[in-house]
């Protein structure tokens, strides 16, 4: 049978994972890599590193699946969208990559609000502007690096890159290309859009586009030897992360809320027509004339994996020597927090929010008679209280059938199960553990036939799902918590600035 590579390149972590073509998952090998933090605000990483990463971690899979390397028929690679790998014309490097989580650009955002820019780019792109898009970094460029700026001949996402690695070949896909710079209405790139930004002159530097499931090249020789690939294996365009993520668990559907709850609080559903909100991003879908509409903010699990890495370190260890899951260490913590009411409530504002990279986390509520669990249970469910915020818009907007949920917290039932209660609605997830890296599976195999579309992949393989369904008496619950939860985040919205100031005040004018 043959077998195809996903490549999934996260914030942390680079992973490739090589599938059956009936989607059993064969191997996955796994590479951290660095994040550099030169300044407040600043998230980077060494572009030339992570390619050294992924290879590494490419070469080991094949080790693992117990398959030669021409067994390989396609590959295709997703990565965190948004950020910025700018190449020279040299197709060099100009400077680090700039990641997703990364704010510096968080004045020049404040001053487009003021100016009007988040009207005219709404009306052309479909979506507002953010610390992280595209837009909101060349900007920042070209006032503060202006040399860098004066060199760039290819404006790249950080899957492109990985293509440019493995192929040699520049471009980016439907998906990806709409992160800034294109027109909603034709969904394909557009003067007037670098334009509203001031970088008209950078529109020849943004990439040929293709399909996520079009071959654009093949694996060259010298990444062959890095990788151990076969020479000349066929490479797929790829596609975002976040639709990769929702085409890994068959959600990438009209009527399907994909929801990933990873270092992002992703909800998205497809719609067969472009509908404009400032709630969230219309961008494009895998197919010409569907869109993806996304309502997201960096308030997801991430501030869960901060308690456990502050607050939590002993376990981590211990864990670590015998072989066990954090998860199941603290699991009777949270079990018996979940079974008592709580004053706490928690804001995952940690690395960002939907007010904006202003926000701050918060535990209100908090007693001396409270301990760890409690907190923990807070944490939880605060990240499901902002996902309902997302999805609370989204269904204003669409019709949704159904609700699908990945990422890190969907291996936990009580986690999922307490989803359902938020929402008030059944949650479905699915047996693919590598969703985002099955994605690009799928494109791959679409690719070279295997499956007639990706979305009809991820039919034909079945993959196993699980619903949990919403107990009526918690979701009452929850529901009361989350009004008073949202009431808090609102009185705390006009202060925000102030508690942010008084850092520039402690520390010389870093934040």
């Amino acid at each position: 049978m043959p077998c195809l590579l996903g490549i999934d390149n996260g914030l942390t972590v680079t992973k490739a994972v090589i599938f059956d073509a009936d989607g059993t998952q064969l191997s996955v090998a796994r590479r951290r890599v660095a994040q550099s933090m030169p300044h407040p605000r600043w998230v980077e990483r060494d572009m030339a590193g992570l390619w050294q990463a992924t290879a590494d971690a490419i070469r080991e899979a094949i080790a693992l699946c117990g398959r030669p390397a021409d067994d390989i028929k396609a590959v295709a690679a997703t990565a965190h969208g948004d950020g910025l790998y700018l190449l020279d014309k040299d197709r060099r490097p100009v400077r680090p990559g700039i990641l997703s989580l990364d704010s510096r650009a968080g004045e020049i955002v404040e001053q487009w609000s003021a100016d009007g820019v988040f009207e005219d780019a709404l009306a052309r792109t479909g979506q507002a502007p953010h610390v992280s898009a595209p837009s909101a970094l060349l900007a920042w460029i070209r006032k503060n690096e202006p040399d860098r700026y004066g060199r760039i001949g290819h404006i790249l996402a950080c899957k492109d890159w990985l293509r440019f690695c493995l192929s040699g070949t520049i471009g980016t896909d439907r998906t990806e290309a709409s992160t800034s710079f294109t027109d909603f209405r034709t969904q394909a790139f557009a003067p007037e859009a670098t334009r509203i930004f001031g970088l008209d002159d950078l529109f020849d530097a943004l990439p040929p586009v293709a399909h996520s499931a079009e071959i654009v090249g093949q694996v060259t020789a010298e990444a062959a030897d890095m990788t151990g690939l076969a020479k000349g294996t066929p490479f797929a365009c790829g596609l975002h992360d976040v639709t990769a993520s929702a085409l890994g668990m068959g959600g990438h559907e009209e009527g399907v809320l994909a929801i990933v709850a990873g270092t992002y609080s992703i909800n998205e559903v497809v719609s067969l027509e472009p509908r404009i909100d400032p709630r969230w991003f219309c961008r494009n879908a895998i197919d010409a004339g569907r869109w993806n509409n996304m309502a997201i903010s960096p308030a997801s699990t991430a501030n869960y994996d901060w308690f456990l890495d502050t607050f939590c370190r002993s376990e981590q260890e211990k864990a670590s020597v015998d072989g066990g899951s954090i998860h199941e260490f603290l699991a009777g913590e949270i079990d018996a927090a979940l079974k008592k009411r709580s004053t706490i409530l928690f804001h995952p504002y940690l690395f960002g929010s939907p007010f904006g990279d202003v926000a701050s986390g918060s535990f209100v509520g908090l007693h001396g008679w409270h301990n760890r669990g409690d907190m923990l249970k807070a944490v939880l469910e605060g990240i499901a209280f902002n996902h309902r915020s997302h999805v609370e818009a989204l269904r204003e907007g669409f019709a949704i059938s159904e609700i699908r949920l990945t990422g890190g917290g969907s291996r936990n039932p009580a986690f999922v199960q307490m989803f359902a209660d938020v929402l008030n609605a059944p949650v479905t997830i699915t047996s693919t553990d590598e969703a985002a890296a099955f994605g690009a599976a799928l494109c791959a195999g679409a690719a070279v036939g295997i499956f007639a579309t990706p979305q009809q992949g991820a039919r034909q393989v079945g993959m196993t799902a699980r619903q949990y369904e919403p107990v009526p008496a918690s979701s009452a619950v929850f529901n009361e918590r989350f009004s008073l939860y949202g009431r808090v985040a609102a009185a705390l919205e006009p202060h925000w600035p102030e508690i942010e100031k008084l850092a520039r005040q402690d520390t010389g004018g870093t934040a």
